[in-house]
């Protein structure tokens, strides 16, 4: 592991809630030999993603406290630095791109030119880790792939965050998430029956490839801790879909039938689903009979419990229909803000449907710290919290997006101590 510098870039505010908790906000604490710094203090990371799952990745790991090096193209920069409006105030940076690029320093360097490529080698000497979401074999052109790394870096670990994986009759196709969610089969799953199929509405595919290869660096970090062995970490985004298909994955593999669209109701549990209300529609989340029992006794509907196709979920769930056009009703007598209140005092599980807004107005979203801060060219820039909680050694915001190139400079000079004729010779060349 390389020991390194970072700055702290986090406003007054921000650093008060990183040392000792933000109004009380759990997981902040200080405490244990790494606290300041998070868990992978000391951990160096080459980044050469761009867009999201790969960026998802190294943001995980620079919250955690590793130095990550965010590797971009002279004068272009990761795809997403181009993906506005909206823009966060007067930083420029994209919205799209800061989500998923804190606590990272920008270097440009040309890969496709041999003073690039030396470039990338020399940095390697000094990292633990490389994460790349390239096509596959592209990188092996320019002399970075794993086969002719690892020799000269026989502990590096090596991620690679792809489409469909390094292997099979699908490995050279691009990637991108709407096109996993429809050959994964989400899509089959979500939205109404009588509808057409429908992504989830967030990039659901590419986080989750991105945050499966940050659990695969940690499992390979530990494995290095051990053995002083690196390795290749293959993550396909298609595998990822797959893995995250979970129970309606395997009531197809037990049944060998294709679960249907069931809009916003449960493959298992009735009613577990959206109800109309007076005013609106809340969340009803049923989860086992007794639950079940204490709502109809609660709501004038004990009849029901004598009712064999109320009586068990699994009765329930055959007569799926008839449970929801009989609540269906009941439900629509009230207003949403009387179901809520009435629901949780009988500690029935319950919900609203929030739009953004009111999810950031939410007294737990704001307790639990669910905003940072951070500042950058002397403006604050609203960011969402890495929702890992870890007692003894927290994550750390300790730099904001960076511009492009930004680092170019400073990280050249200080781990590679080039002088200021020998970058200025790089950038007449065009590799830096």
């Amino acid at each position: 592991m390389q020991q390194h510098d970072t700055g702290h870039h986090a406003t007054s505010d921000q650093t008060a809630e990183i040392r000792g908790g933000a109004k009380g906000a759990p997981g902040a604490q200080q405490g244990g030999r790494n606290a300041a710094g998070g868990p992978l203090a000391g951990v160096r990371v080459l980044d050469l993603t761009r867009v999201l799952a790969g960026p998802t990745c190294t943001q995980m790991l620079g919250d955690l406290g590793a130095e990550v090096i965010k590797i971009e193209k002279p004068g272009a920069g990761d795809d997403t630095r181009g993906f506005a409006p909206p823009t966060l105030g007067d930083t420029g940076l994209s919205a799209y791109f800061a989500g998923t690029n804190r606590n990272k320093l920008s270097v440009t360097v040309d890969i496709a030119s041999a003073a690039g490529q030396r470039l990338i080698h020399d940095l390697l000497s000094q990292c633990d880790i490389l994460v790349e979401n390239f096509k596959v074999g592209a990188l092996a052109r320019y002399g970075l792939g794993y086969e002719q790394l690892r020799v000269a870096h026989p502990g590096l670990i090596y991620a690679s965050i792809t489409g469909f994986g390094q292997t099979g009759p699908y490995a050279e196709r691009p990637g991108y998430d709407s096109l996993v969610q429809g050959m994964g089969g989400i899509m089959s799953l979500t939205g109404v029956p009588e509808g057409e199929p429908m992504k989830v509405g967030v990039p659901i595919a590419d986080l989750f490839a991105g945050l499966y290869g940050a659990i695969g660096v940690l499992a390979a970090l530990r494995h290095r801790d051990a053995t002083n062995e690196g390795q290749h970490i293959d993550i396909g985004m298609l595998d990822a879909n797959l893995a995250w298909l979970a129970n309606q994955a395997m009531n197809f593999l037990a049944t060998g039938k294709n679960p249907q669209r069931l809009g916003n109701q449960h493959p298992n549990i009735v009613p577990y689903q959206v109800f109309a209300t007076a005013d609106g529609h809340i969340v009803l989340s049923i989860g086992n009979d007794p639950t079940f029992a204490r709502f109809c006794r609660a709501f004038g509907l004990a009849a029901l419990l004598d009712d064999d196709r109320f009586a068990t979920n699994a009765a329930r769930v055959a007569h799926r229909e008839l449970v929801t056009e009989t609540l269906a009703p009941v439900l629509a007598a009230h207003t949403s803000a009387w179901w809520l209140a009435e629901l949780e005092m009988q500690k029935i599980g319950c919900g609203p449907i929030n739009t953004l807004s009111e999810v950031f107005a939410d007294p737990h979203v704001a307790a639990r710290g669910g905003v940072i801060r951070m500042e950058s060219g002397g403006e604050s820039m609203p960011l969402i919290a890495n929702p890992v909680r870890l007692s003894a050694s927290p994550v750390s915001y300790r730099r904001p997006p960076p511009r492009l190139g930004a680092d170019t400079d400073e990280v050249l000079t200080r781990l590679l101590h080039l002088d200021a004729g020998q970058r200025a010779g790089l950038r007449d060349q065009g590799v830096i």
